[in-house]
């Protein structure tokens, strides 16, 4: 007679859950770029998806948090890969090359729309506005299992100011531009603006 296993069982649960999370805002994502955001009901997204309007509250509280979960995961991405970055840059160079790294990964195509879709919004706005707080944060926290003494904390949380504000201005040029460029060459003229501020003429 078999037995279940129930950390197996767990396990199954588990991914069942992340799996039908992540179609769920897929389809959500899907559905603003092709028929924007406020004209996507949570009924059109539940039925794209194949669930119950009440599976989907199970989920998500709202549409909102379709796209703040999707922003939640870049902050988890950014605060991992400035850990990956090897400690022998300084903590500004370490965030830059942490962020380039991830921007090439992005398509121009897809964020590009993403973004109009926020920017459409002004609750999206607000959520988006509020999402850097959060990144400034993660890199902080980075920066400190990078560098743990505690005499770099103010420094620390300096750079971690300077490179989300950097981070910024590079996503809104990119997106005043309507991404003509890939993200990384907005980073690069962003940082290098950055780092010409505090040189001497």
């Amino acid at each position: 007679m078999a037995i279940d296993n129930p950390e197996t069982n767990e396990g199954l649960r588990e991914r069942k859950r992340r799996e039908t999370l992540a179609r769920i805002a897929e389809t959500g994502l899907r559905l603003f770029m092709t028929d924007g955001y406020e004209n996507t009901t949570l009924e059109a997204i539940a039925e794209a998806a194949g669930i119950s309007r009440r599976t989907f509250f199970y989920y998500f509280k709202s549409k909102e948090d379709i796209i703040l979960v999707w922003q939640s995961n870049f902050t988890s991405l950014m605060r991992a890969a400035v850990i990956a970055e090897p400690s022998d840059e300084t903590p500004v160079n370490t965030v830059k090359n942490a962020l380039l790294k991830l921007a090439s990964n992005y398509h121009s195509d897809q964020s590009i729309v993403l973004d109009r879709v926020i920017r459409s919004s002004p609750a999206l706005m607000s959520a988006s506005h509020a999402k850097y707080i959060a990144q400034e944060q993660a890199i902080f926290e980075a920066l400190c299992e990078k560098w743990p003494q505690v005499k770099h904390r103010k420094s620390l949380r300096v750079a971690a100011m300077v490179t989300v504000g950097a981070l910024r201005l590079a996503v809104d040029a990119w997106s005043n531009d309507n991404g003509k460029r890939p993200p990384s060459a907005y980073l690069r003229e962003t940082f290098s603006t950055l780092e010409g501020t505090f040189q001497s003429e």
